[in-house]
C-alpha cells in the first residue's frame, strides 16, 4: 500500500492519502484577529484546498470533528458550517469542547474523506 503525504513537516503532514481515503490534520485558523464565525470560514476554506489537492471535496467528507475552546461559540461556528456543508452530504460529526494549543484559536476542525475518483 502506498501512502501519500501532503504539506509534510518534521512534525506532521497536513494531509495523508491511502487506499482512496483522505485524512486531514486538525485545521486551525490563519486569521486570529476575527471572531469564531470568520475563523471557521477560514478553516473551511483551508479544508477545501487540502481536499482538492488530495483528489476529494466537501461532498465526499465522511466525518468531521470540531473542537471549540468555548461551547458558547457553538452557534457562531455553525453559522459558517451550515452555509458551507454540501446539501445532502452532511458528514458524521462531533463537536467537543477542548483547550486548543493557542488561546487565539477559536476553532479547530479535523475531517476524513474519500477520493472522488475524478
Amino acid at each position: 500500500m502506498t501512502v501519500q503525504y501532503f504539506g509534510q513537516t518534521a512534525r506532521l503532514s497536513e494531509a495523508t492519502v491511502a487506499n482512496g481515503f483522505v485524512f486531514l490534520a486538525g485545521m486551525v485558523p490563519e486569521r486570529t484577529d476575527v471572531g469564531v464565525t470568520e475563523q471557521t470560514r477560514d478553516v473551511l476554506a483551508q479544508i477545501d484546498g487540502w481536499l482538492a489537492q488530495c483528489g476529494s471535496d466537501k461532498e465526499h467528507i465522511l466525518e468531521a470533528t470540531i473542537f471549540l475552546p468555548d461551547l458558547a461559540d457553538y452557534d457562531a461556528m455553525n453559522e459558517a458550517w451550515d452555509a458551507w456543508v454540501a446539501p445532502g452530504h452532511a458528514p458524521a460529526r462531533a463537536c467537543v469542547q477542548a483547550k486548543l494549543a493557542k488561546p487565539e484559536w477559536k476553532v479547530e476542525i479535523k475531517v476524513s474523506a474519500v477520493q472522488t475518483g475524478k
